[in-house]
């Protein structure tokens, strides 16, 4: 069973033996993409840090901070440009002396780390959209621009997060998500709420308006359901949106179609083009590479 959840998950001897989670089809430099994550984990850990010391400071509300699903979505878009940049800077040193022989140490961790890897990647390229969404149609209000802090906070943790999601779908060639992460999405969603009800007993107050039983009454399981089913969707957008910038890098020459690893998720997975492959490429007349 054990062994295939894991294969499910993408998860095998091999694990990304193309290198698909630390390339990427836009910026063909590891160093670039490297560079790249490594800015985002950067400003994202920033955010967290100054909106934390700014609630504590200023506003005396700290005790709250990890209550809120924005807060936790965006320590998750936090973690995972820093775990995404380190590996990815540890292949970029490694592509620079070995080429096409390049990898890096997640291939070489336990399979759990592999695994959770996967499902936070999913997490970081759904969750964002739906923060967003709800927070822009359900709680934006007059305060959201009052002050230039609010506005910078607001900006960076309810629309940039999105930006952020989507610089990992269309600029990396990390594969579809697996099926199966539709399931630990949802589970986190739960456990959610038992954090939010958590708050309500020990703090006083709800973390999101429409959370109260009292106020919402029935419709409050339309919203549960509703943002549930939110995600699927905007699981299934994300997954169309990866599998066609796949198909767009393929076709444009920017990797090499291989059915390598096609038999564990069942998807058109390409190999990333190695800097030799390249080379010989062009010494025998072909062309189309970028």
């Amino acid at each position: 069973m054990g062994l295939n959840l894991y294969s499910r998950l993408g998860v095998s001897a091999s694990f990304d033996s193309s290198h698909k989670y630390v390339t990427s089809p836009v910026l063909r430099s590891p160093v670039a993409f490297a560079a790249l994550r490594a800015t985002i984990a950067v400003y994202t850990l920033t955010v967290l840090l100054v909106t934390l010391i700014w609630q504590a400071v200023k506003l005396d509300t700290a005790q709250s901070y990890f209550s809120y699903f924005t807060y936790l979505s965006y320590i998750g878009v936090c973690a995972y440009y820093w775990a995404s940049g380190v590996q990815t800077a540890s292949y970029a040193l490694r592509w620079r002396k070995a080429g096409a022989g390049a990898g890096y140490p997640l291939q070489r961790w336990p399979k759990i780390l592999q695994a959770l890897h996967v499902i936070l990647q999913m997490t970081i390229t759904t969750f964002p959209f739906l923060v967003t969404i709800v927070y822009w149609a359900l709680l934006s209000s007059p305060s959201t621009f009052a002050t230039q802090f609010s506005s910078w906070s607001n900006i960076s943790v309810h629309a940039l997060n999105s930006v952020w999601a989507f610089t990992e779908i269309l600029l990396s060639n990390s594969p579809p998500a697996p099926w199966i992460t539709i399931i630990p999405g949802v589970m986190i969603l739960g456990a959610y709420l038992g954090v939010a009800y958590i708050t309500k007993d020990t703090q006083g107050f709800y973390t999101y308006s429409f959370l109260d039983p009292h106020k919402e009454g029935p419709k409050l399981a339309g919203f549960i359901i509703g943002i549930a089913v939110g995600f699927i969707i905007i699981f299934c957008i994300v997954r169309g949106i990866v599998v066609l910038r796949q198909r767009w890098a393929s076709r444009s020459g920017r990797i090499l179609a291989t059915h390598g690893d096609s038999a564990s998720l069942g998807d058109d997975w390409e190999e990333v083009e190695s800097p030799t492959s390249i080379e010989v490429g062009r010494k025998s007349g072909g062309g189309g590479h970028v």
